[in-house]
Parts: C-alpha cells; sequence; structure tokens
C-alpha cells in the first residue's frame, strides 16, 4: 500500500478530494485492463471545513446555508454532515476491495477497527461501535467518524478522527445526524482520566498537542497495516501539489 503522508500538513479540502478522484480513476484504468493496482493510503489534516453525504438533509445544519462559518461541500460519500479540521486525523484509503473482500459491511467494520485498536492499544481507552451507526465511540462520544464512496469496488473518502480538535464547530451541525450524542477527541478523554481509574498510559497522558497527533498518527498507521495485512510503502509528493490556501468564507456546491 503506497501511502502519502501529510499528517502534519493542512490541505484544503477540495484539493484532497480531487486528488482522491484521481486515483480511484487510474485504479479503474488498470483494473479494466486486468492489470494490478497497488491500494493507497493518504492521511491528513484539513482546514475547517462541513462536509455532507450525497443524501444528507440540511435540516442537520445549525446555520444559514448562505452564511455558512466554514465551507460546505456536498459529496459522494455516504453518511450525513461533519466537520474537518487542524487536530483531527483523516486517512483517505483507495484499496481495490478485489483483493481483501467485497464487502461493503466488512470494509465498514475494518476501518472502525483500526480506530478501536488505536484506542486501546496505545491509550487505553475502552471504545466501541454503536449498532445501527457507523463511526466508533467512547460511551456517548463519537471520537472517529466513518464514510465511504465505493466505485467498482474501489473505495474512496474514509474516516476521521479528532485527536486535539477544536470541537466547537460541531455545536453548529447535528453530526452525522445524530441528535442527542456528543462529539469527544482523545485529548478530550485523556483530560477525564484520572491516575486511580488505570485508564491512558502514562507516556500520553502528559503529551503536548504535537506529540499527542505524532502518536496517534504512529498507531493508526500501524493498526491499518495490521488489520488490512498490508504493508505500507511511504511515498513523497511535491507540497507544491497541496499548498497551504486560506480557507474562504462562501459555500460550495460540489454535486456528482
Amino acid at each position: 500500500c503506497e501511502c502519502f503522508d501529510l499528517y502534519k500538513e493542512l490541505v484544503p479540502y477540495d484539493k484532497a478530494w480531487d486528488w482522491q478522484k484521481q486515483i480511484v480513476k487510474e485504479k479503474k484504468a488498470l483494473v479494466e485492463k486486468n492489470q494490478d493496482c497497488q491500494d493507497t493510503l493518504i492521511i491528513l489534516q484539513h482546514h475547517p471545513v462541513y462536509t455532507l453525504g450525497t443524501a444528507s438533509s440540511e435540516e442537520y445544519l445549525n446555520f444559514d446555508i448562505k452564511d455558512a462559518p466554514y465551507d460546505v461541500y456536498r459529496t459522494e460519500r455516504g453518511g450525513e454532515v461533519t466537520y474537518h479540521g487542524p487536530g483531527q486525523l483523516v486517512m483517505y484509503p483507495i484499496i481495490n476491495l478485489r483483493n481483501h473482500k467485497m464487502d461493503l459491511h466488512w470494509y465498514l467494520r475494518a476501518l472502525e477497527e483500526v480506530v478501536i485498536r488505536v484506542l486501546s492499544s496505545t491509550f487505553s481507552i475502552k471504545a466501541s461501535r454503536l449498532e445501527g451507526f457507523t463511526g466508533v465511540w467512547v460511551g456517548d462520544k463519537k471520537v472517529a467518524a466513518v464514510g465511504i464512496r465505493v466505485s467498482q469496488w474501489i473505495t474512496y473518502h474514509g474516516l476521521a478522527l479528532n485527536v486535539n480538535t477544536d470541537l466547537t464547530p460541531f455545536h453548529s451541525i447535528v453530526p452525522c445526524g445524530i441528535r442527542n450524542r456528543q462529539v469527544g477527541s482523545i485529548k478530550g478523554l485523556l483530560g477525564e482520566f484520572q491516575p486511580s481509574t488505570g485508564c491512558g498510559k502514562a507516556g500520553v497522558l502528559h503529551s503536548n498537542d504535537c506529540q499527542l497527533i505524532d502518536i496517534t498518527h504512529s498507531s493508526l498507521i500501524k493498526e491499518f497495516s495490521e488489520v488490512f495485512q498490508l504493508e505500507i510503502l511511504h511515498k513523497t509528493i511535491p507540497m507544491s501539489e497541496c499548498e497551504d490556501t486560506t480557507p474562504r468564507r462562501s459555500l460550495t456546491w460540489k454535486l456528482t
């Protein structure tokens, strides 16, 4: 699995989205020629942005859509509205399910399993799934959102894990369309732990924000590799192709 690792970068959402679709197009062409194509993993952070799934309802936006606090993108992924921003690690696996299991339920559960393992092995945080919903939960707090698109068995979009994310922007939406539930982050959960509870490993309880991102990133790579049984091959990309840009306060609809 080739890995474009930009986890310390703030990549504009539209650039990352276009990038994914280009890779999907290339993989489809290889499949049509009966040629092998290796899997791809992109890891990054985004500027503050709201994204909606293909069938998302605007009723879950707690703001005037004509005066959105951040850019809003309607995408072709499944799921309802969510927020991406600094301090949140986003993983976009672009993989050929023909080489794994041609089963979307298996794939969704596998993405959740990656996060559950990260929280358990690295932070001693017990996480779980919530029946009837995608994503990963700790108690009544959702710490990771999952939304995918699969085209001719090639996956894109993926998962977003709140590490030290500012959760305030989530107050302007009904995250994933689930009312009466909270959103959490690893930093927030670690802050709730007391030494006497035995929760949280000593090496991470006092980590600063940058260290927490680094620790979580390393664990995500490891667990993704193990869950999907893939060797991770790190690739480089010219940063000019993913240049940081100042986010615009505007509404952007992209329908496909």
